[in-house]
């Protein structure tokens, strides 16, 4: 059935792809179907999307980030006249309660206003009483902007009005509550997260990402080679464990496999924080003397993108289980994406790339992969092989992008 899909007017390129994500979630193996509204911009929030039940479109509104509610459409139309015509009535009988609530994008309507296109629906034969606060049904009445208004919006040929029920709504108070929320969230929702899994963050900086999956209920590990910022971060929950440690040297005991359902990161490639490793020893591993340990910071190097995305893809392909997710982020130049192909690796097939705009310059690309076969020594050396020929593609990139923490 088709639902109307009203998004968040943010993170443009991230709402398709969170929404395909969740219906994976909640059992929906086959590639969702899309459609616009009539004369309606692909930037539009506005979009129908083809879901098998709806339980399943409730439980992707409820539980999305950038989702703001999936309707029922009774009727839609280009004015209140052609809405009248339009208007089918299902579920309208004496032993229910319901509210009508007035909603607009791109201008805004007073209390008066509100009222008056209520009154206008005087032609549905509502047959319940009202109530409120806690209604069976909740019907919105939804207009658009026109063209012809210069808003800023993604532009619309004509304005248009939408009548339906709805479906499901996201939790309003999610995202402000906590730091980063909308993004972080729609990290989580990528990976799959829920209860019973086990979420990894390597660059766990201030914890945010781990927060925001905690929320859904999984139990989350996350690690940073800067303690300071550990301390200084968002730790308030108890969901999740906490190791100081480099990507680098990750601190697995030899032979451990396959263990979280997911990593989910924001590497330091080098806009607004330069990559890090430890200082190794020339002939002797990195080691701190007992007297030294309390308070102890370690002596780092630089840590380039190439090398910190191959020990990334390599940490995953051993420590995923099958079917798992890895969710990060990857700078593109923007002038010629051309020169920095996204990384690849047997172990992983991409199901989604979003982008997101950081300055007339940079973007950065969110690449969601998924395991798809066993890490094998072979294919570590031959991960190990592409590397080295990743990075000397990338030199005259990295020269010309000057992001400090490649150099």
């Amino acid at each position: 059935m088709w639902y109307l899909c009203v998004f968040f007017h943010r993170l443009l390129d991230y709402r398709k792809p969170e929404v395909e994500s969740l219906a994976y979630l909640f059992g929906v193996n086959d590639a969702l179907e899309w459609k616009l509204p009539k004369h309606h911009h692909p930037d539009s929030p506005f979009h129908f999307v083809n879901l098998p039940s709806e339980d399943i479109a409730r439980s992707i509104a409820n539980r999305s980030i950038l989702v703001k509610g999936m309707y029922e459409v009774w009727g839609e139309g280009s004015s209140y006249e052609e809405l009248e015509k339009e208007v089918l009535l299902p579920y309208l009988s004496s032993d229910t309660t319901f509210k009508i609530t007035v909603d607009s994008f791109g201008k805004v309507f007073s209390f008066q206003e509100q009222n008056d296109r209520i009154k206008g629906l005087s032609y549905i034969p509502f047959k319940g009483r009202v109530n409120l606060k806690n209604p069976d049904h909740k019907f919105w009445l939804i207009e658009t902007d026109d063209y012809g208004v210069n808003n800023g919006l993604p532009p619309v040929a004509e304005r248009r009005i939408f009548f339906g029920r709805e479906i499901g709504a996201a939790d309003r108070k999610l995202i402000p509550t906590y730091h980063n929320g909308c993004r972080s969230g729609f990290l989580a929702n990528q990976a799959l997260v829920e209860p019973g899994k086990l979420v990894y963050d390597p660059f766990v900086g201030t914890g945010s990402i781990l927060v925001a999956a905690a929320h859904f209920g999984t139990m989350t590990m996350g690690a940073d080679i800067d303690i300071r910022v550990v301390r200084d971060g968002l730790w308030i929950t108890n969901a999740y464990w906490f190791a100081k440690a480099d990507n680098n040297l990750p601190p697995w005991r030899p032979g451990l496999k396959e263990v979280f359902d997911a990593i989910i990161c924001d590497p330091p490639y080098g806009v607004r924080a330069s990559g890090r490793k430890l200082l190794k020893g020339v002939l002797d591993p990195y080691t701190v003397p007992d007297d030294k340990r309390v308070g102890h910071i370690p002596s780092t190097a630089p840590y380039c993108l190439s090398e910190c995305v191959h020990d990334l893809l390599d940490l995953a392909g051993r420590i995923l289980v099958m079917g798992g997710r890895l969710v990060y982020f990857y700078p593109v130049l923007r002038e010629d994406s051309t020169r920095n192909p996204f990384p690849e690796h047997l172990c992983f097939k991409l199901v989604a790339s979003s982008e997101q705009i950081l300055s007339s310059r940079y973007s950065r690309v969110l690449l969601t992969m998924v395991k798809i076969g066993l890490y094998t020594e072979e294919i570590a050396e031959t991960a190990r092989r592409n590397h080295l020929e990743f990075r000397e593609n990338h030199l005259k990139w990295l020269e010309d992008g000057n992001l400090h923490s490649f150099l």
